[in-house]
């Protein structure tokens, strides 16, 4: 049985909501709404096996951004969410439609641009980056979607005092974070992008690969990942038990090991971080 279930962007809520309700689901299966860089990292592919055996129970997923992801949730169209947009995530709480958030693993954003960096933005802060990047009209690729990234992209502009959507070189992929990469490449700009998705990218690439990693390691692009369930309260189908446990398995110290074991291109992707965040 095919276990993972990926959407582009631009397919409708309502659409997926149809394709993946939980009210068709076996007894010992859950549903999980998550992003798009767990899929496209393949981390969700490597874990599965190993959830399933430790807990006997069957995951099946649908791949969108953290934006859609929370209204899958809030539709009661999934039992649980692994997100990556805090800020929404903690709204998402407040407003009932969320409960038991809790932080397991992190990894960055960077910001990725034409090898010869056009914009001299090498080594900058990310606000002083992005300035560059509009001083010099060289272009940037936003995904557009609402996903995690998105959110986060939004985040850095407005840190920076900048309003990008007046540039007409500022482009809006509205998809997911391979296909953002793929334009990126195309129109020789700059995009940013989670490491664990640019390593996959760039793997597939390889010295075809016209981008580079050109701004990384500021603190303003760190990247942290939660579980939650939906508010069982909202959503009286959602199956708790079985949501809890869920979120008890990626906070063990066993899964939280398994999660920095992941590697891709000799790297690693995700940084285990339950322990900290208690």
């Amino acid at each position: 049985m095919k276990k993972t279930l990926s959407l582009r962007a631009a397919v409708g809520i309502a659409a997926a909501a149809l394709a993946l309700s939980p009210l068709a689901a076996g007894a010992e299966t859950l549903m999980m709404a998550t992003t798009t860089s767990t899929q496209d990292s393949g981390l969700l592919e490597y874990l599965e096996p190993i959830f399933k055996k430790d807990t006997g129970i069957e995951l099946k997923w649908v791949a969108v951004g953290t934006g859609q992801a929370l209204k899958l949730g809030e539709n009661c169209n999934a039992d649980v969410l692994l997100v990556h947009a805090p800020a929404a995530e903690k709204a998402y709480v407040k407003a009932g439609h969320g409960i038991d958030r809790r932080e397991v693993m992190y990894n960055d954003f960077v910001v990725v641009g034409p090898k010869n960096d056009p914009a001299g933005i090498a080594g900058k802060t990310t606000a002083e980056a992005l300035k560059g990047i509009m001083t010099a009209k060289a272009g940037f690729v936003s995904r557009g979607d609402q996903s995690g990234t998105h959110k986060a992209e939004q985040k850095l502009w407005k840190d920076a005092g900048l309003n990008p959507e007046k540039d007409p070189k500022y482009f809006s992929a509205g998809q997911g974070m391979i296909a953002t990469l793929n334009m990126a490449a195309e129109k020789k700009a700059y995009a940013l992008t989670d490491r664990g998705t640019w390593i996959t990218f760039a793997g597939r690439q390889g010295d075809k690969n016209p981008l580079a990693i050109i701004v990384e390691g500021d603190k303003a692009l760190f990247n942290q990942y939660s579980v939650m369930t939906v508010n069982p309260a909202q959503c009286p189908k959602v199956k708790k038990e079985l949501a809890k446990k869920f979120e008890d398995w990626w906070v063990s110290p066993a899964t939280q090991k398994v999660i920095a074991d992941y590697k891709l291109q000799g790297k690693q992707l995700f940084f285990p971080n339950a322990a900290q965040s208690k």
